[in-house]
């Protein structure tokens, strides 16, 4: 009895999140079976797609390309007051593109891992705790920014001028 009250609360609090979303997740997913890929469904990290092997074209395409001047700067300037959730497939190619360029700008501007909330969906788009509907993910990745919990602007797919880490910098700098 004494725990209920206390889960009750937790329950409630969960519930009434609606939007908002602040905090990254420890790594908590599924491997969906698939004969062409590997999938990835949950909250991952930048780790687990680093070191297993079946991800080898994170480590390659991390070696191409430069992150945008203004991205890093933006991202530096303000790291403490934004977060960031990010959806993609490891099945994707798009994402499998793009993973590589937001962590090059990540890397570059000192942008915290803790900040970064990466969730993988399966083939259909869809996640867990039905992130995919409360975010409205239709195509991945998407790269959402938060400002206290609460989208400010994202990036999906390509964006709207093929340079994604531009277009992040470009909202990032836009929160006051």
């Amino acid at each position: 009895m004494k725990y209920l009250f206390p889960l009750l609360i937790s329950v409630i609090f969960i519930s009434c999140g609606g939007a908002k979303f602040s905090k990254a997740h420890k790594p908590d997913y599924t491997v969906v079976a698939d004969d062409h890929a590997k999938i990835l469904k949950g909250y991952i990290n930048r780790s687990i797609i680093e070191n297993d092997a079946a991800f080898h074209w994170f480590k390659e395409n991390m070696k191409w390309g430069q992150a945008d001047a203004s991205a890093i700067q933006a991202f530096s300037a303000n790291k403490d007051k934004f977060s960031m959730l990010v959806f993609g497939g490891t099945w994707c190619g798009d994402t499998k593109n793009l993973w590589p360029v937001f962590y090059r700008l990540v890397d570059k501007s000192g942008y915290p891992e803790s900040k970064i909330t990466l969730v993988g969906v399966d083939r259909q788009k869809t996640t867990v705790d039905d992130l995919h509907k409360k975010w409205n993910i239709v195509n991945v990745p998407t790269f959402i920014v938060l400002h206290d919990g609460k989208e400010v602007g994202r990036v999906v797919e390509y964006g709207k001028e093929n340079q994604i880490d531009k277009e992040l910098g470009e909202i990032v700098a836009s929160i006051k």
